[in-house]
């Protein structure tokens, strides 16, 4: 029987994925969570072979937890299911190390195949991305420039764009406000803009909102 521990901060989409989960014989949830510091309290007392983790949670986004979880005891396997159809946030997953990337329209079907493929230590790529993750990901002209950015510098735009205050991120993220100013400027830079407010415009632009 394959374990798997859901981490969905929607309780309707929650929901909806135990029900799928529970119709496979050969899977079970043995656990859920709202948010990032729920599932790794979560993952301490309950052992599971699949994290099924969204990576647009609340506090702890999926992102920042992936390193976390694969550091701790026998790790789980993280497959990654997310709104974003982005092949850059998909490579993002995988690098720091996800398993697999599904997207929340995939056919259902697909989601269970997923869960099974990464549990036996395989990889699992959405099909509608895997192409575009050749092409977009690999090819530094056609890449946008939000991947120039650090893993941490992306974890402050995203944290900006979610409408969190310098001083707020530098509490989540355990450093100094003048580290995460020194970081928000970077990716500034990066990005070519001067604002939160060009911020968001961009991060809805490229879906990663």
């Amino acid at each position: 029987m394959i374990r798997v521990l859901v981490a969905e901060d929607h309780t309707i989409v929650r929901e909806g994925i135990k029900q799928l989960i529970g119709m496979a014989q050969d899977l079970e949830v043995v656990g859920e969570a709202s948010n990032g510091e729920q599932l790794l309290e979560c993952l301490r007392r309950t052992p599971c072979d699949v994290v099924l983790l969204d990576i647009s949670m609340p506090g702890v986004s999926g992102l920042e937890a992936i390193p976390r979880i694969r550091a701790l005891a026998n790790a789980p396997a993280i497959l990654v299911l997310s709104m974003h159809d982005e092949a850059q946030m998909a490579a993002r997953a995988l690098k720091v190390g996800a398993a697999g990337y599904a997207t929340k329209d995939s056919e259902p079907a697909l989601l269970i195949t997923a869960i099974r493929k990464v549990a036996g230590g395989g990889r699992y790529i959405d099909p509608a991305l895997a192409d575009r993750m050749v092409f977009e990901v690999g090819l530094t002209d056609s890449r946008p420039p939000h991947a120039q950015l650090s893993e941490r510098e992306f974890s402050v735009f995203e944290r900006l764009v979610r409408g969190e205050g310098v001083n707020d991120i530098a509490t989540h993220l355990a450093v100094s406000n003048k580290t995460i100013s020194t970081h928000k400027a970077r990716l500034m830079q990066k990005l070519g803009l001067h604002s939160v407010a060009d911020l968001v415009r961009y991060a809805m632009e490229h879906k990663l909102v």
